[in-house]
């Protein structure tokens, strides 16, 4: 397995696998979405590569508006995280996450935050085994006007 940071060649894979893990988006769509943020200074995203071809990423971003528990700013972000369900338990997940640690250090970070939705509990399983603290739960509405 070799993980890399993707370029924007990378991105009719990355599309590929980014709609694995948010399924309401189209490949074209992503592929648009994911072409504007590829080339961003804020923000990388890594793969990793088995001689199958690639079998997970990660997407990570500096944010500079508050997150929760955290004090500093920026703050390095897991935005998403995936590997290919016959590629689990092999340590993918936490070297593509050790990237993105890595990546926000030398972005001048000295914290790193994630979220999951609350019913997702192998997400949540993930990050704590990580070794992320949880930190808040909040419910968010929207309503029509």
């Amino acid at each position: 397995m070799r993980i890399r940071k993707a370029e924007c060649s990378d991105l009719p894979v990355l599309a590929v696998l980014a709609c694995r893990l948010w399924p309401q988006h189209t490949l074209q769509q992503m592929r648009e979405e994911l072409a504007q943020i590829v080339s961003e200074p804020d923000a990388a995203f890594f793969l990793c590569h088995a001689p199958e071809g690639a079998v997970g990423f990660a997407q990570c971003q500096l944010r500079c508006d508050y997150v929760e528990g955290t004090d500093s700013s920026p703050v390095g972000y897991l935005e998403g995280i995936y590997v290919a369900e016959e590629f689990r338990k092999q340590g993918i997940a936490k070297a593509l996450l050790a990237a993105c640690e890595a990546w926000a250090k030398t972005m001048g970070c000295s914290e790193f935050a994630s979220d999951c939705e609350l019913t997702n509990r192998e997400s949540l399983q993930f990050h704590l085994h990580m070794g992320f603290a949880e930190v808040n739960r909040i419910i968010c509405f929207t309503k029509r006007l």
